[in-house]
């Protein structure tokens, strides 16, 4: 059975149309940054509602708490054949305050060392032309549903689909 992961795409619209976007921490993204972005996300524990799912992680990868209305944007099939589901939401926060999660990983490798890195290393607003760029290919069909929901030109104060 393939694996599942679910997670928030965070937009802001003053002065445009920004997407939050997060870049994986460890030494194998460290000099990578053109397709190297990523939609926050993780996997779906058993049991668990996917929305929920995507809000956990989503704190977890950024240390903010996301809050709704939410708006689907589907899902995806990566090469690997894993599925991710995305929900849009408008929001804001400093990417410089993002703090994530870690994990271990034994570096370098076959060294008997275990080192210690963030999930995620960095996080920014990028334009969604700036966006194309840096996203991951698999996950660049959210940026043109994002775009079809029209959210852009909107007041940053106004809800949701207004």
């Amino acid at each position: 059975m393939a694996k599942a992961s679910a997670g928030l795409l965070m937009y802001r619209t003053a002065p445009e149309l920004e997407v939050l976007l997060v870049h994986l921490g460890g030494p194998f993204w460290t000099k990578k940054d053109a397709g190297a972005w990523f939609v926050p996300k993780g996997e779906i524990e058993p049991g668990e509602e996917m929305l929920a799912a995507a809000q956990r992680e989503f704190a977890e990868e950024t240390g903010a708490t996301p809050s709704g209305p939410f708006e689907p944007l589907g899902s995806v099939k990566q090469k690997s054949g894993k599925v991710v589901t995305v929900w849009a939401f408008r929001g804001d926060c400093d990417p410089k305050q993002i703090r994530s999660k870690t994990f271990e990983l034994e570096w370098p490798p076959r060294s008997g060392k275990r080192k210690e890195f963030p999930e995620i290393d960095r996080a920014g607003f990028f334009s969604i032309e700036q966006a194309r760029i840096r996203i991951h290919p698999a996950e660049a069909p959210f940026l043109r549903r994002l775009e079809e929901l029209g959210v852009t030109g909107m007041r940053a104060d106004a809800p949701f689909g207004a």
